[in-house]
């Protein structure tokens, strides 16, 4: 069977699928090589399969992880290979959902562009829409009214605040505290019902446009948004009460997947994952954007680079939204959403553009080439969950 098996090694994947059939270890000389070379000849293959196994070499078992609801979400599958209950290893496999989205912008047009890319990220759309609006506000020289300004900052925080519930939800279930999951989603509820109230949306928007907002905001807003910022408040003390000082919970995080600051650089780690390794990179301060330079908040960090230095950093974000939201209730005047001079047809002159923002997850980008015209030539986004899945296999 071992000789079956190596004549299929150059094929993408069979050995990994195949491998915990085997009646016996395999030497993890040849495991270490297959990884470095997949494309492997037969006879190359074959050659390595006289490699005697070692007797003594603890047997080690790979298994995938998804991609299948709700594990993964259907989007990704993580190849692990095991030892007993330690993980020695991690791959991640992409691609699952992967709908060509960038090549489909290039074929809207401006105002039809945030319909696509508020898709991108389920959890943060009005994050993919800020830039991308803010992207092609830059290529036409456009200068926003102050309401619309402030109103964006408000709609991002928000957004912010439901996506690091999200996590602290399922990170809770992920870890044996079934309750957080219920408390997670009660407290993300009441956020998106307040986006629903003024976007007429949970999520996928659409709302943050190139020149302003779709809408202005409805009556009541002031009370909803106060309302649902105590419950966020109120929900992240009951976190931090019941899971902090839990010595299970400390226990299954502290000291789990460890990563140094020099480690996120290198690999362009952005977000909670940077900040968690004591390093204060956050957009809104190191370049900032709409006015975020006005506003008075801080940048939660840690210093242990692990799974509960992440979930503590992102406690004290939700802190730091709450904050912003409220100074942005105090700066909004009554005023226009949209320039004055706004051109019913959207065309840009000929030119390039990258414009970033602080997402959820870190640094989330949008380049975007034109060469006149009222769609772009070239868009290519930079999301910050495709480059920290790279920290999984330092982990």
């Amino acid at each position: 069977m071992i000789v079956a098996l190596a004549a299929l090694l150059a094929v993408q994947n069979v050995y990994y699928v195949l491998r915990p059939l085997l009646p016996h270890a395999i030497p993890r000389a040849l495991v270490a090589l297959v990884d470095e070379r997949r494309d492997l000849s037969e006879a190359e293959a074959a050659a390595l399969s006289q490699v005697e196994p070692d007797p003594d070499e603890d047997q080690t078992m790979i298994i995938n992880m998804g991609p299948q609801h709700p594990s993964t979400h259907g989007v990704l599958r993580l190849m692990l290979e095991l030892q007993g209950e330690t993980v020695l290893r991690c791959k991640p496999v992409i691609g699952y959902l992967h709908t060509g989205m960038e090549k489909t912008g290039e074929q809207l047009t401006y105002m039809q562009g945030g319909t696509n890319v508020t898709r991108m990220d389920y959890l943060s759309p009005l994050s993919n829409e800020l830039a991308f609006a803010t992207a092609a506000e830059q290529l036409l020289d456009l200068e926003l009214p102050e309401r619309a300004i402030w109103m964006r900052m408000m709609l991002a925080e928000l957004n912010r605040m439901s996506s690091h519930l999200l996590f602290q939800a399922t990170n809770g279930m992920d870890m044996g505290a079934v309750s957080m999951m219920i408390f997670g989603w009660r407290e993300r509820e009441e956020v998106l019902r307040v986006l629903e109230m003024i976007t007429g949306l949970r999520m996928n928007h659409n709302f943050i446009r190139v020149g302003g907002l779709a809408a202005d905001l409805p009556d009541g807003w002031q009370e909803a948004i106060l309302d649902v910022c105590d419950i966020v408040e109120a929900g992240v003390a009951d976190y931090d009460s019941i899971l902090s000082e839990n010595p299970i919970w400390q226990e299954r995080l502290m000291g789990v997947g460890v990563l140094t600051t020099q480690q996120c650089l290198d690999l362009s780690i952005t977000g909670p994952l940077l900040r968690s390794t004591g390093y204060p990179w956050d957009l809104r301060k190191a370049d900032p954007y709409c006015s975020y330079e006005k506003f008075d908040f801080e940048i939660p960090t840690r210093t242990e680079g692990d799974v509960y230095a992440r979930y503590l950093c992102r406690l004290d974000e939700m802190h730091e939204s709450v904050k912003i939201v409220e100074q942005c209730l105090e700066r909004l005047e009554p005023g226009a959403i949209m320039p004055e001079k706004m051109p019913r047809m959207l065309r840009t002159p000929p030119g390039e553009i990258y414009v970033r923002t602080e997402a959820p997850r870190g640094e989330y980008g949008v380049y975007l080439v034109s060469k006149g015209g009222n769609r772009p030539y070239r868009l290519k986004v930079r999301s910050a969950c495709l480059s920290n899945l790279q920290a999984l296999k330092h982990m």
